[in-house]
């Protein structure tokens, strides 16, 4: 009855920068009626919205461009300036803090807002990814880049943030095995001591 399609996207600029790039668009597959733009056929868009954020290779950002191509309100553009806000802000711890402050409730677009944290974690993705490759922007043998960690005497942020990267998991243990921290050992029954047992030791 309703598709929603989020499309994200980075890329490496010749100046050095970042830009990276979502759009959300909104469909339904029967015909409606809206109070402002009247009667919509079945794959009309509901919303089309996009965001472009210009970013350095601290992540922080430099530039901020929204467009709305399809919205159900006028009104609804009268957000996009507020966007400019983030201008100065890095993406990392307090994002999503920086997001709510600067876009949050009237000030900005629900829809536009959303699309900010996927993009935080496609920025990571694009420039860390690119950052921790070989210099080429490839990885032997196309494996998935682990992050990097210089400091080990600090516990990376990603450790517990997922099961990939749970504490007492084989990926800790493997990439950062100063910070693995296995499960307890839980002791077996003493059989001896089971009266329900059928097996005997040996005096």
């Amino acid at each position: 009855m309703h598709t929603r399609t989020i499309h994200c996207e980075g890329f490496r600029r010749d100046d050095g920068l970042w830009d990276i790039e979502a759009r959300i668009v909104d469909m339904k597959t029967f015909a409606y009626h809206e109070p402002i733009r009247g009667d919509r056929k079945a794959g009309d868009r509901v919303h089309d919205m996009i965001v472009r954020l210009t970013i350095t290779d601290d992540l922080e950002v430099r530039d901020v461009q929204v467009a709305m191509p399809a919205t159900p309100y006028p009104t609804c553009q009268q957000a996009m300036p507020a966007y400019q806000g983030l201008i100065g802000k890095r993406i990392g711890q307090g994002w999503r803090r920086a997001v709510q402050e600067c876009v949050g409730g009237t000030k900005g677009c629900t829809h536009v807002r959303e699309l900010l944290f996927p993009m935080a974690t496609v920025a990571f993705q694009t420039v860390v990814g690119w950052r921790e490759s070989d210099g080429n922007g490839s990885v032997d043998d196309g494996a998935t880049i682990p992050p990097k960690h210089t400091d080990d005497t600090e516990q990376p942020h990603f450790i517990d943030g997922c099961k990939g990267w749970a504490r007492n998991g084989e990926m800790v243990a493997r990439l950062y095995p100063r910070f693995y921290r296995p499960d307890p050992v839980t002791p077996s029954p003493d059989l001896a001591s089971d009266p329900h047992s059928s097996t005997r030791r040996a005096p």
